[in-house]
């Protein structure tokens, strides 16, 4: 059960459905206009908590600084919508609002036709940077391949063939067999000589293709917030210090 001297302890802590889910952040606390006992919260639901919802907090409980509703979240979502800047629920709010959970309370929620009011405190509030990063296409890299022509020189050793004279003297065995002769005579001898040849032939030389990698950096942005500041006009200097 949920007593006025628990409000401050409610004010800012998580709020969690009967099942465990998160639901969020308790903004605001309404209490019965006659006897002050605690009835409704505001709780700040919706992406980055920017959609503000009411709450039952009968049979609701504390746990560990956090509040626990008997309400599910998906009951939340689909409450009815209140006027949140207003510093009070009128009897006809409330009775939508009590017409929506009753039976998930099992009947036990009845609205008590009068207003509900703020609880007598202030609620200061700051706005808060919410940063991210999305993806974006910052430019094209194109791999090409093109043909170019280039002079190459490789020195390459080829031979030929001369001719010399050789000349030996007849022994006297070979003189005796072959025997003197006088006339003409004439010899060949067919030279060669290498000469260079070129061919091309295309091989395969390397792989090469595109690739990307993911590099961190940090980036400072900047952006005014604003905040609320609470301050108290003493005059008579009536507060104790």
């Amino acid at each position: 059960m949920i007593t006025q001297d628990m409000i401050p302890q409610i004010v800012g802590q998580q709020a969690y459905d009967r099942d465990g889910q998160k639901i969020g952040k308790v903004g605001q606390i309404f209490v019965d206009g006659q006897d002050g006992s605690p009835k409704w919260a505001s709780v700040n639901t919706g992406l980055f908590g920017l959609t503000e919802s009411f709450v039952p907090l009968e049979r609701a409980d504390m746990h560990d600084r956090d509040l626990t509703l008997a309400v599910s979240k998906d009951e939340v979502k689909d409450a009815p919508k209140v006027d949140d800047s207003a510093d009070h629920i009128s009897v006809e709010e409330e009775r939508r609002l009590t017409r929506h959970y009753a039976r998930w309370l099992n009947g036990g929620g009845r609205d008590s036709g009068r207003d509900m009011h703020r609880d007598g405190g202030m609620t200061r509030s700051e706005e808060r940077l919410s940063v991210g990063t999305e993806s974006h296409e910052t430019g094209t890299v194109r791999l090409r391949k093109y043909v170019v022509t280039e002079q190459q020189k490789v020195n390459v050793p080829v031979s030929h063939e001369e001719v010399r004279v050789e000349r030996e003297p007849v022994r006297d065995g070979d003189r005796a067999a072959r025997g003197p002769r006088i006339g003409e005579d004439v010899q060949e001898v067919t030279l060669h000589a290498e000469r260079p040849v070129v061919d091309k032939r295309v091989e395969a030389v390397e792989r090469v293709r595109l690739g990307t990698e993911k590099v961190t950096e940090d980036h400072t942005v900047s952006e005014k917030v604003r905040k609320e500041q609470v301050e108290v006009d003493d005059p008579k200097h009536q507060l104790r210090r």
